[in-house]
């Protein structure tokens, strides 16, 4: 059988052909947000296995074996071994044609162990040696696999409590990566979890100072936003689930909301909403402050399955896509900080295809004199990390925005293989590009036409984030 991913994967005519083999194949990958974790990094931690590499941390290949009725002691249990948990993997794989991890995991065994066979129970115990014997070679740690991918910098998504001293000692490592914080803010407007109030006691010893009011908290936050800035940070990300709202409070009340909240520990569902939009702007106010990249990820069913997060937490595969964003709300928000000339650089990101037209009109409504795209439509994330959902991110964006503005892609993934989707994105991009060509809707300039390519896969992110 000839290969599957065989060096045009993707490339439906010559024109892309020639734009991904000639300028965007090689280029170097700049990774904008990422859950990697910066330990592992700095110590270019080397993996026992291929079920630890490959599967273990990966909730998009624990959601189709549940899919594929396997039993989730099997999936995610403690006393699992490697070795068991790869082979249920291995016995569902083919079952994945057609879901982006066929193409992902494919792309994966060939790129990083020279694999050209589709994983099957048949050929399962030969891939599984292979890939361990290379796994015990030298230059293969997390770095070393990361260098493999053309990584020149990447930021790691950390809480407002993390320790920077691992992202340094990573940086300094011979791979010549740079590994830099990124904010997730998450934490800083989780008013209603049980772990808040051990939030604002860690906030307070790390500040050095006491929290009794909502001035307290901010003062301490700003503390902490400082010592990101030191550490190089350049971005902050909220995730903002389905049903986000935002109203305009007045200070005065949202200090209120928040002594009621120190002293009861709960408030209501629409106060909370009142809190999280004054926080919310005191932390685009202090991106923008800072010269950062503000990234919004919209749109995430997160509570499906009681059952799950309770064993697994918030991120373990069964969330859904939710409804449609609430626009007014978005908008609002986004209106209030450029008012205040206080918007900072912002990534719109949707979990629901049917926003796309919406987030990528929005990146014509607010600018900055000499900022190239100030609001972009993020990258196809999560549920539409693949070949349709890529295309149609990039049809949405080329014609309600400006395509070639565009700040590319990032993998938004806990595993190290996962950026791999690098090349996965720019032979998409090409396809695309390619197929505008053929089709008569784009000249077949390639000095134009290869511009593009190197704006949207490195040099319009390495420009814009300064």
């Amino acid at each position: 059988m000839d290969s599957f991913i065989n060096e045009d994967f993707l490339l439906t005519t010559h024109i892309s052909r020639q734009l991904y083999h000639e300028i965007a194949e090689n280029l170097p990958v700049i990774d904008f947000h990422n859950h990697l974790d910066p330990r592992k990094l700095a110590e270019n931690h080397k993996f026992v296995d291929l079920a630890e590499l490959w599967i273990h941390a990966d909730p998009y290949k624990h959601r189709v074996m549940r899919i594929a009725g396997i039993d989730e002691e099997m999936i995610t249990g403690v006393g699992i071994s490697g070795k068991e948990r790869y082979d249920t993997w291995a016995s569902i794989f083919t079952r994945t044609i057609g879901n982006p991890l066929f193409h992902w995991s494919c792309l994966e065994l060939k790129r990083f162990f020279g694999i050209d066979e589709i994983l099957n129970w048949e050929n399962a115990g030969e891939i599984w040696k292979v890939c361990n014997d290379i796994l015990r070679q030298p230059g293969w740690g997390m770095l070393d696999i990361l260098k493999k991918c053309r990584v020149e910098m990447l930021c790691t998504s950390d809480d407002l409590l993390a320790d920077f001293t691992w992202h340094r000692e990573a940086s300094l490592q011979p791979q010549n990566i740079i590994v830099k914080p990124s904010l997730r803010a998450d934490s800083v407007i989780s008013f209603t979890t049980p772990s808040f109030k051990d939030f604002v006691s860690q906030l307070a010893e790390l500040s050095g100072m006491k929290i009794k009011c909502l001035e307290d908290y901010l003062n301490a936050i700003d503390i902490r936003l400082n010592l990101f800035s030191d550490a190089g940070c350049e971005y902050a990300d909220h995730s903002l689930d389905a049903g986000f709202r935002f109203v305009s409070v007045l200070s005065g009340e949202a200090s209120s909301l928040f002594g009621k909240l120190l002293q009861t520990g709960e408030i209501s569902p629409a106060e909370t909403v009142k809190l999280q939009s004054y926080v919310l702007l005191f932390m685009g106010r202090c991106y923008a402050r800072r010269n950062w990249n503000m990234q919004l990820h919209i749109g995430a069913k997160r509570d499906t399955n009681t059952q799950l997060r309770t064993r697994l937490g918030p991120a373990g595969g069964y969330a859904a896509i939710g409804s449609a964003c609430d626009v007014n709300s978005l908008v609002c928000f986004l209106d209030t900080l450029n008012e205040e000339d206080s918007l900072p650089r912002t990534i719109l990101y949707t979990l629901n295809p049917a926003d796309n037209a919406v987030f990528a009109t929005l990146t014509g409504s607010y600018s900055g004199s000499g900022i190239l795209g100030k609001v972009q439509f993020g990258p196809a994330w999560w549920y539409n990390d693949h070949l349709e959902g890529m295309t149609q991110q990039l049809q949405s964006l080329s014609s309600y925005g400006l395509l070639s503005c565009f700040v590319g892609m990032t993998t938004d993934s806990r595993s190290v293989l996962s950026f791999s989707r690098h090349e996965y994105f720019r032979r998409v991009l090409c396809r695309f590009i390619g197929e505008k060509v053929v089709g008569g809707e784009f000249p077949s300039d390639m000095t134009l036409l290869g511009d593009i390519v190197r704006d949207i896969c490195y040099r319009n992110c390495k420009n814009w984030r300064k």
